[in-house]
């Protein structure tokens, strides 16, 4: 699709379903596990899910919280109704425990939140102060609809530069950030993504990434930019994504992490599995395990990327042409219209190919600011528009990007992004901890995970199963700390703790007995 044809589509995202349903109407257009729907039949969901919200009270502007399992036919019309009348759609993690949705709640501001029965005791312990509706089976909501001309006028107020939707996301603060993305930069991030992977209408775009996230939100928008077909395993099952990419043909993947694709690709029944439809996937990884992934699929030409929810999904992303080294060792170049730079933290000055330092973009997908949070934005956003991320890299002479970690204290535990400040917050409830520092632990199977260090108050006493124990049910489990260590003194520089030490403290106890 040309650009002249996507500025046809209208201000921004919102508008993709309606023209794809009176392009191609009976087109089959997204598959769950229990459900499919075309064009059409999305496009008169987003229609009807429009009309409950505005009869809810619903207004441009409010945030709409929604609160279901990783894909659905509803989670995908609430997304666009919400944006479509000039709301804000708030996508919940599920795996969210109460604490952490009454903080999201109440931060966002919820007008409504539409959550999954299976959520009901979640939701009542967070004690939400805003209705709460099931997408469908409660007559208060289901029942009202506002008249459909009403939606229609909605719509004409929405402008491309308007917020559209709200990710959270963990910074190094013990709270997480209201990522607020415009219409037209998700219309920009669809464009990049679906033009870099040389998607056409008749690729099928499997991914098992889930839509409260950024990256599951992706292939979405990719998909319908596209006119193609995406393909969701809904909650992830290695058996189901293998059947599901091979009955459906699959051209195209996006599985992301190795901790997802290493379960698919040695599946006992890989090896019989017919996966010679699939043309594509993008994956990440270190270049050793990027390479054993290819290996394992030769016929499909794998990329990898690097990118964030502060970015609107992809910020790089490699090409069908790049050489194979290109694709194993970096994450390809900026999409089209993103700037990058990478310079040193200190100075603020740009480094050459080759040197590692922090990457900043700017561009259409870059998030518009921090819901609520004003210094925040300040701090990540410099004068001339760029975004600080943090991240560490280095680029090449031809301008790819290869991620190497982070500055600042973050963690990435199964492509989960958490702070550490926000287990330690919760840590430091447990009446027998004194101080605690938490830092990452490699694994296998995470890249990484949560380990504890902790000095205990005087006269106390805890065992690490039962300061485990204290996180479980309370925060969600990829935060829940995999290791606990006591210390009686902690390693300084000046009156700082350098976690640094206590890194690699827990990296040399785990390394295998081999390697020691």
């Amino acid at each position: 699709m040309t650009a002249d044809a996507a500025t046809a589509l209208g201000p921004g995202w919102a508008t993709l379903p309606g023209t794809r349903a009176k392009e191609r109407p009976d087109e089959l257009f997204a598959i769950f596990p229990d459900e499919r729907v075309t064009f059409g039949q999305l496009d008169a969901r987003i229609t009807l899910m429009a009309r409950r919200l505005l009869a809810a009270g619903v207004q441009q502007g409010d945030r709409v919280g929604i609160m279901l399992p990783g894909g659905s036919v509803d989670f995908v019309a609430l997304l666009f109704a919400a944006a479509r009348i000039g709301a804000i759609a708030v996508s919940v993690n599920a795996r969210y425990k109460a604490a952490e949705l009454r903080y999201v709640a109440a931060h966002a501001g919820l007008r409504v939140l539409l959550a999954d029965p299976r959520y009901d005791e979640i939701v009542a312990a967070a004690d939400v102060r805003c209705p709460v509706h099931p997408p469908s089976g409660d007559p208060a909501f289901d029942d009202r609809l506002a008249p459909e001309d009403d939606v229609a006028r909605a719509e004409a107020t929405v402008r491309s530069e308007d917020p559209a939707l709200m990710l959270y996301t963990s910074g190094t603060t013990a709270r997480p950030k209201g990522v607020l993305l415009s219409h037209h930069g998700l219309l920009h991030q669809a464009r990049g993504f679906a033009t870099r992977l040389q998607l056409t209408s008749e690729d099928r775009f499997w991914t098992p990434l889930p839509l409260f996230h950024i990256g599951g939100i992706t292939v979405l928008m990719a998909s319908l930019y596209a006119s193609g077909r995406m393909v969701h395993v809904g909650f992830f099952d290695a058996t189901l994504a293998l059947d599901q990419l091979e009955q459906e043909r699959c051209t195209v993947a996006f599985p992301a992490f190795e901790t997802i694709w290493m379960q698919v690709l040695y599946h006992p029944r890989f090896e019989q599995a017919d996966l010679s439809a699939l043309r594509h996937v993008t994956a990440l990884g270190t270049p050793e395990r990027l390479r054993e992934m290819q290996e394992r699929l030769p016929q499909a030409v794998q990329v990898s990327s690097t990118g964030s929810t502060e970015s609107g999904g992809f910020l790089c992303l490699g090409a069908v042409d790049d050489t194979l080294e290109s694709r194993l060792t970096t994450a390809g170049r900026p999409l089209p219209g993103m700037e990058v730079r990478v310079v040193d933290p200190d100075t603020g000055r740009d480094v050459p190919p080759g040197v590692d330092g922090e990457l900043l973009f700017r561009g259409p997908t870059r998030l518009l600011r921090y819901h609520d949070d004003p210094e925040a934005t300040a701090a990540a956003i410099d004068a001339d528009g760029y975004f600080h991320s943090g991240d560490i890299v280095r680029a090449t002479e031809r301008g790819e990007i290869s991620y190497i970690g982070r500055y600042k204290d973050m963690l990435k535990v199964g492509g989960e992004n958490v702070a550490a400040a926000e287990i330690e917050d919760h840590l430091a409830t447990h009446p027998a901890v004194e101080v605690v520092q938490v830092v990452s632990a490699p694994d296998p199977r995470y890249t990484e995970v949560a380990a504890a260090f902790v000095k205990l108050r005087p006269g106390a006493s805890a065992s690490e199963q039962e300061l485990i124990a204290h996180c479980q049910g309370q925060i969600a489990s990829f935060k829940v700390p995999r290791y606990v260590r006591f210390v009686t003194e902690w390693p300084l520089a000046g009156e700082k703790i350098r976690k640094s030490v206590l890194r690699e403290r827990i990296a040399a106890e785990l390394k295998p007995e081999e390697d020691k």
